[in-house]
This record gives structure tokens, C-alpha cells and sequence, in this order.
């Protein structure tokens, strides 16, 4: 019989594709902060990056037509290993290659059930400070709402 630590189950697919969505619109601060709250941090070795690059950004004509390319934006990736087997993966808008590396650490911190409640966390932070700036835009968008009506001037 094999005396190695058995590693966690993948989390399901759905449930680490939402945390890696709100760990790419973590700020560097936000990320940072749950890194440094871990206790017991396991070693992370770097397998990818990380690296900026471009990719290309299709679209389609009416939402369903025709695709197009729209442009290029540029993304940084990364790939890390924890000392635990664990294997975590980032890629996020811009050039913050520090950003893709403590999220590709977060991702496989969340695939470990003794770090998972702590990257839970940072995903509740994080799920609240984007709903309240998409609030706050639909507030001020609101604020600007203009009511066309026409009125019937009794001539036909």
C-alpha cells in the first residue's frame, strides 16, 4: 500500500470554473491578502509562466450570425504545482503577471480541502465587491434614464 497523503477529489467542474471566473477579477490586493492570510503554505513550483500574450477576440454577427474577428487583447496566464500535487491554472485580462500567478496559486489551493475554505472566502469577497459595482453602475446608468412618451393631441 502506497504511504503518500491521498490528494482531495477535483472539485466539480462547474463549481472551479465560477472560482477561477471570480479569482481572474480578483485584484492584486485581494489576492495577495488571502495568499498571506494561509497558514501552513505548501511549496508552489511553477510549471507555466507566468506570461502575457495576446489572444484573438471573436464575435458574431447579431450574437448568432456570422463570426468575425473583433481584435486582439492581451492576457496573462499561469501555471503552478503545490508540493501537494495539486495543480491550479489563471488566465485574466492585462499584463498583471503577478495577479495570474497568485490565482493559478488560489485555483489549486481550492482543489485541497484543508486550504478551501480560505479560497472560498476570497470567492464570497469577491462575488460581493463585483455585485456592488454592478449596482453601482446600474444605479448611475438609472440616474441618467430618459421616459420618451407621446401624446395623443386629440387631432386624427
Amino acid at each position: 500500500m502506497d504511504a503518500t497523503p491521498e490528494q482531495a477529489p477535483p472539485a466539480p467542474a462547474a463549481e472551479r470554473r465560477e472560482g477561477m471566473r471570480l479569482l481572474a477579477r480578483a485584484t492584486l490586493a485581494e489576492l495577495s491578502a488571502a495568499w498571506e492570510a494561509i497558514a501552513g503554505k505548501p511549496e508552489v513550483a511553477p510549471v507555466r509562466g507566468p506570461e502575457t500574450g495576446l489572444v484573438m477576440v471573436r464575435g458574431r454577427i447579431g450574437g448568432g450570425g456570422d463570426p468575425f474577428n473583433l481584435g486582439e487583447a492581451t492576457v496573462s496566464r499561469a501555471t503552478v504545482r503545490l508540493s501537494s500535487g495539486e495543480i491550479g491554472h489563471a488566465q485574466l485580462l492585462g499584463t498583471d503577471k503577478e495577479r495570474a500567478r497568485l490565482a493559478a496559486v488560489l485555483d489549486a489551493l481550492f482543489q485541497n480541502d484543508a486550504h478551501r475554505p480560505a479560497v472560498e472566502a476570497l470567492h464570497r469577497r469577491v462575488a460581493g465587491r463585483l455585485e456592488a459595482e454592478d449596482r453601482r453602475k446600474a444605479e448611475e446608468t438609472a440616474a441618467t434614464r430618459v421616459d420618451f412618451f407621446t401624446m395623443v393631441r386629440g387631432e386624427d
